[in-house]
């Protein structure tokens, strides 16, 4: 069952996430257990190379974990997160799917699936979230 009654509800929540919500994040889909989040890429994104910041697509991931977990249980929080870079991003936007894996007593694992607007699979976020 989920804690948010929709997705404006999801949304007014989150907007407290001002790290995310202040680089360009947003809540596009609420599932039962899932998420899905994206974020337009500008120049605050970029690097010194000129790529996309690892921690900006890192937060993305993170994002849509705590959307998705926190649907299902509210408040559950990081407990171990890691992240896999699997290629540079080419398009403008950035869309991570978030996915449960494993829905325990106290802990919850989800995978969160960060591509671009191309099609691109740019990184594979897993967390352990844990539920207080």
């Amino acid at each position: 069952m989920s804690t948010f009654k929709n997705i404006e509800e999801a949304r007014a929540y989150f907007e407290g996430d001002k790290f995310a919500t202040e680089n360009g994040m947003t809540l596009d889909e609420i599932g039962e257990s899932s998420s899905v989040c994206s974020m337009t890429l500008t120049g605050r994104h970029k690097n010194a190379n000129g790529g996309i910041m690892g921690g900006a697509i890192f937060t993305l991931a993170d994002f849509a974990f705590a959307v998705a977990v926190n649907n299902v249980h509210r408040p559950t929080v990081a407990q171990q997160v890691s992240i896999n870079y699997l290629t540079a991003p080419k398009g403008s936007r950035l869309i991570a799917r978030a996915h449960q894996r494993k829905d325990g007593r106290t802990t919850c694992v989800y995978i969160v699936d960060v591509t671009d607007d191309t099609g691109r699979d740019v990184a594979q976020f897993v967390g352990t979230g844990y539920k207080l």
